[in-house]
């Protein structure tokens, strides 16, 4: 059996936080792990700004609720699991994802938790574990299930680089530079190839 091992932003549904940067104003929210390879140094400096500005879980969610996911991924995402078993593995927290698991079509997802103080703003976040991506990989191989992942930024190297076959997706071009290993995929019709390509059986696009 094959797993189909996803990220979610800029894979399936836009980057959270640009769209929150977009509706703030505040550039700096705009930053993503497309740009910042330490996730943790990514995440304190949006915690900082979220403290500065007096931001609040709601208003973020006010902005995930207006988001759907990008054009094509619902096909997509159909498409996988006619052939695939689908998990999505992701940096991002459960507080946030559920508006957007339920336009998906509830996928399986395994992420992270945030940590909020009395007043509803975000204090910390908690990991589901380190390399949390790599782990998800080296578990199911474990079970000795086939793994084929796909993703767009650094903190999905080494997700790909554990995976049977890693496919960058959408990636930008730093990423694709720095990481040439991997096969590349700029649409989803090229993903479909990719993963079919990848695949020990034959199937049909």
């Amino acid at each position: 059996m094959e797993i189909a091992c996803l990220d979610l932003e800029g894979v399936l549904i836009p980057e959270i936080w640009v769209a929150f940067a977009n509706k703030t104003g505040i550039e700096g929210f705009a930053k993503t792990t497309r740009d910042v390879q330490d996730y943790d140094a990514l995440m304190r400096y949006r915690l900082n700004l979220l403290s500065e500005h007096n931001l609040t879980l709601s208003e973020i969610k006010e902005v995930i609720e207006t988001l759907k996911p990008l054009e094509g991924a619902i096909d997509f995402t159909n498409w996988l699991r006619e052939r695939f078993q689908l998990v999505i593995l992701s940096d991002t927290f459960y507080e946030f994802a559920q508006p957007l698991m339920r336009k998906l079509g509830y996928p399986t997802l395994l992420c992270h938790t945030l940590i909020l103080n009395k007043f509803g703003m975000i204090s910390d976040y908690k990991l589901r574990q380190a390399n949390h991506k790599r782990q998800a990989i080296l578990s199911l191989k474990s079970l000795y299930f086939r793994t084929i992942a796909a993703g767009d930024s650094y903190n999905d190297i080494s997700m790909l680089g554990e995976a049977d076959s890693g496919i960058l997706f959408s990636a930008p071009d730093n990423v694709k530079k720095e990481f040439p290993q991997f096969q590349t995929a700029g649409t989803y019709s090229e993903l479909k190839k990719e993963f079919l390509n990848a695949s020990s059986r034959s199937l049909r696009i």
